[in-house]
């Protein structure tokens, strides 16, 4: 296990190709893909995902979605991480989590421990996280994470509400 950082209750590791049907069981409930609008209808597309989009980030930019586990027992839950989005100019936080999980703060420790990784290890001067307006809960998770809100966008034909935060060891 390729462990990329620890919190408090948390190892977020990196994916790998072994860990498709991990994916497509929390991709493929609908109250999980409500807002980010991409439900997977098979392990096959699991690992393709897996395969196109998550793992040639870890050698392209030394980032990427990771798999989150509880330390007590080591059991998924969901993943989080930075994205590094070159069509924007920017690093994305992003965050997802089986629904048995959801309201005890794994979002929130994970997604501010990455914030942190970001700054601190990666000398990252600035990371933006965006929502669907109806997803409060994410927003929320922004909010506690000390994001601040700069207005909506359209990214890819839908309205996101986005907020970014400066890292404070990089002066202006």
């Amino acid at each position: 296990m390729e462990i990329a950082l620890q919190t408090e209750r948390l190892i977020l590791r990196y994916f790998t190709i072994e860990d498709a049907a991990l994916l497509f069981e929390l991709n493929k409930d609908p109250d999980v893909t409500r807002y980010t609008l991409d439900p997977m209808i098979s392990v096959d597309q699991a690992k393709m995902v897996l395969e196109q989009t998550i793992l040639p980030q870890y050698a392209l930019y030394g980032l990427g979605r990771w798999a989150v586990l509880l330390k007590v027992d080591h059991s998924f839950i969901g993943w989080c991480g930075l994205k590094r989005r070159p069509e924007l100019n920017e690093i994305d936080l992003g965050y997802r989590f089986l629904k048995q999980h959801w309201g005890r703060g794994y979002a929130t420790e994970s997604a501010y421990g990455c914030i942190r990784y970001g700054f601190g290890t990666l000398g990252l001067p600035e990371i933006t996280g965006r929502a669907l307006p109806g997803n409060l809960a994410s927003i929320h998770v922004l909010e506690k994470c000390g994001m601040t809100y700069r207005g909506e966008q359209v990214i890819e034909g839908l309205l996101h509400k986005t907020y970014d935060i400066s890292n404070p060891l990089i002066k202006r």
